[in-house]
């Protein structure tokens, strides 16, 4: 394929140039002998301490140097508030919106729209859809970065959201551990261990493993959720330039009384109903059970002290079992009747496999130092979608009674053979590359590029399809140092996203097309606190947005110009050396292609407040308080709201030894009740709720 070759070629050329760089080097100097396992301990130990992701751009930058916004959160601040999974973990993050549409599926946003690209270890996982289904652990990670923003550079399509990067837990040099338990609220459970320990005497080989047991119910009348996650990893020096680290990890999800869609709050009159807090959909028969594994692979080669080549594999499995259970309708306000039920049974399953390959080194020109990565991908997928139909003579598919009805009110449907209906195919192979100019002592130049090629075909409801997308994605950044404290920057970049969405005659949508522009000043207070102010602008054309049903009463879509504006400012860091703190606060505005105020359901404003600190006269005293703020919102075309809210979260620890703590974490503590979501309509919050656990770590 004329595409590969293409790919290729710069590839291969930057590596032939490393290589011939290192071998001229060699002739000028002879390398000096060292003991064997000396070069060896100090080159793994160096490789463990130095594993850093590599933000929006794939160079090695700082976070001062990045021309875009990003937010890290680290292991240090999801210990503290007792954070074990994804949904929670975001909502520490700046600009960050959790969308709990429903019980098991979940989507971020970030300046107005869908976060649909991820990164693992700075490696482009595309998710199409956006949705993760059930609650991802977190425990394996050791920080999660969310990169704010068109990044067509990492994970080749996507939109101007943004791009969550999953950095993954690594052997340590010296071998330690952890065991941790927990209880709560809601009959809340949870065991966790981790544990790193090097191999051989030289700490060249070294192992980690991360485990996590946990099992709760819920405020939500019959919900439950259990959940166990295994996480393994070894890595190892195999010459005295290049190493090898291999990992797997599987969760399983068991989920009891979940609901599918959410709960029903529009009476017949369009105006909002309002229900106890612990209302569900679901009855006594729905599940949905779902199982991820994922398996990578990572070989670097250090061709110089500037230069090295990583090739990465990555491999996902998930399948998912379930009995749902839709609701659909509105209320009439004086029977309490109104409502249709609508079960359904959908088996799926799900494969990729990724390819990463990757040069990055440091070239002199001009008398000055610059950098350079290449890279080549290709990542294919397979999904295949069933249905286990039932009769439509059942009761769950008909009118229902008086809401919210018993736990058992409707009998679980007879469900019938299991029946493939669909299945797509997709690939994505890209080549990108990205340069770090230094233009003078202050001013640094960053260009990129992405040229992917997308395609996907299969069947959908026995209708084939097959369709091919090639597009190119520039990036564009400068920053400058105003003085050595105080940094300026701007950047432009763009993506595009193939659509999952179909239009009125069941044709998939035009692929999307994402545009970031950002200007931005950093300042470092202090050496341990810096601030960040940005403004943006994200467009979005042709972005695919629910538009009603066909004639076949199916949902379909419309192709949309959104346009994004705001303004973030964020300060992490400490006063002290007892304290830290993360403040961040978004103010953005949503336009339609005629100027019309439009996704009504994003809060506006959106303000979020960590802070921590030790007790400087009683040190084994760590005290911590985290608030988020979100403004009003609305469901577009309904009188559907839900009004401002704040929740205040806390936490304190006490050392009772060394290795010996105990940590008490209290959640929404004023007791706020709110809808998780009005993207499709949610459910109410979780009242004021407690945690309690220990550690202890060997």
């Amino acid at each position: 394929m004329q595409f590969k070759a293409f790919a290729l070629a710069p590839l291969c050329l930057a590596i032939s140039v490393a290589t011939q760089a290192q071998d001229s080097a060699a002739k000028k100097k002879p390398a000096a002998k060292k003991a064997e396992y000396a070069v060896e301990e100090v080159f793994i130990t160096g490789v463990r301490d130095n594993r850093t992701s590599k933000g929006a751009t794939g160079l090695d930058l700082t976070l001062k140097e990045t021309p875009q916004s990003i937010s890290v959160i680290s292991r240090e601040l999801m210990n503290d508030f007792g954070v074990n999974n994804l949904n929670d973990a975001l909502k520490l993050a700046t600009g960050i919106q959790v969308e709990a549409w429903e019980t098991n599926r979940t989507n971020y946003m970030s300046r107005g729209f869908e976060i649909k690209n991820t990164q693992i270890d700075g490696v482009g996982m595309p998710n199409s859809w956006g949705i993760v289904t059930g609650e991802m652990d977190t425990f394996a990670y050791e920080k999660l970065e969310v990169i704010r923003g068109a990044n067509g550079l990492l994970t080749g399509v996507g939109n101007s959201s943004g791009t969550i990067n999953y950095v993954r837990k690594r052997p340590t040099n010296e071998q330690e551990g952890s065991l941790g338990v927990s209880a709560g609220s809601f009959d809340f459970r949870r065991v966790q261990a981790d544990y790193s320990t090097p191999f051989t005497e030289s700490g060249e080989w070294a192992g980690r493993v991360v485990v996590a047991a946990e099992d709760k119910d819920s405020w939500l009348r019959g919900y439950e959720n259990d959940r166990v996650f295994l996480y393994g990893v070894v890595d190892g020096q195999l010459t005295e330039n290049s190493t090898l680290t291999t990992g797997f990890s599987h969760q399983k999800n068991e989920s009891k009384g979940n609901m599918w869609g959410a709960l029903v709050l529009t009476y017949t009159d369009g105006t909002q109903a309002e229900f106890p807090r612990d209302s569900s959909t679901a009855q006594s028969w729905t599940m949905w059970d779902t199982r991820n594994d994922s398996a990578f692979v990572e070989y670097v080669y250090n061709f110089s002290n500037s230069w090295n080549a990583k090739a990465t594999y990555n491999y996902r499995e998930s399948e998912s079992m379930d009995k749902l259970f839709y609701v659909i309708g509105s209320i009439d306000k004086e029977t309490g009747l109104g409502l249709m039920g609508w079960p359904g049974n959908w088996p799926d399953e799900n494969k990729e496999d990724l390819v990463d390959l990757a040069l990055n080194g440091t070239f002199d020109l001009g008398g000055r130092e610059h950098q350079l990565v290449l890279g080549y991908s290709y990542s294919d997928s397979e999904y295949y979608s069933s249905q286990r139909p039932h009769a439509a003579t059942e009761p769950a598919a008909g009118p229902l009674p008086v809401f919210p009805y018993d736990w058992d009110a409707i009998p679980e449907p007879q469900w019938g053979a299991k029946i493939l209906q669909g299945a797509t195919f997709q690939n994505l192979e890209r080549v990108y590359g990205s340069v770090k100019l230094s233009l003078t002592d202050s001013l640094t130049g960053i260009l990129g590029f992405n040229q992917a090629e997308y395609s996907r075909d299969g069947q959908s409801y026995g209708a084939p399809f097959d369709q091919t997308e090639r597009e190119l994605s520039p990036y564009v950044g400068l920053t400058y140092d105003i003085t050595d404290s105080v940094l300026v920057y701007a950047s432009y970049s763009d993506i595009y996203q193939p659509q999952d969405q179909k239009d009125f005659n069941e044709q998939y949508l035009a692929p999307s097309q994402g545009v970031n522009y950002e200007v931005g000043v950093r300042w470092e207070l202090t050496e341990n606190l810096m601030a960040t102010l940005a403004r943006f602008k994200a467009d979005q054309k042709d972005l695919g947005t629910y538009a009603g049903l066909n004639d076949k009463g199916q949902y379909y879509y419309a192709g949309v110009d959104v346009y994004s504006e705001g303004t973030e400012l964020e300060l992490i860091g400490s006063f002290t050396e007892y304290d830290q703190l993360v403040l961040g606060l978004t103010s953005l505005d949503l336009e339609g292609e005629s100027g019309q105020d439009i996704y009504k359901w994003v809060p506006r404003e959106t303000a979020n407040i960590t802070y921590s600190s030790q007790l400087p006269s009683f040190p084994a005293w760590r005290l911590g308080a985290g608030i988020r703020y979100q403004s009003d919102i609305q469901k577009d075309g309904t009188l559907l709201k839900q009004s401002s809210y704040t929740t205040i979260n806390l936490f304190a620890a006490w050392d009772v030894t060394d290795a010996f703590d105990i940590q008490l974490n209290a959640n929404n503590i004023t007791d706020e009740k709110y809808l998780t979501s009005l993207y499709n309509v949610g459910y109410y919050s979780a009242p004021a709720n407690f945690a309690i656990g220990a550690n202890y770590k060997f």
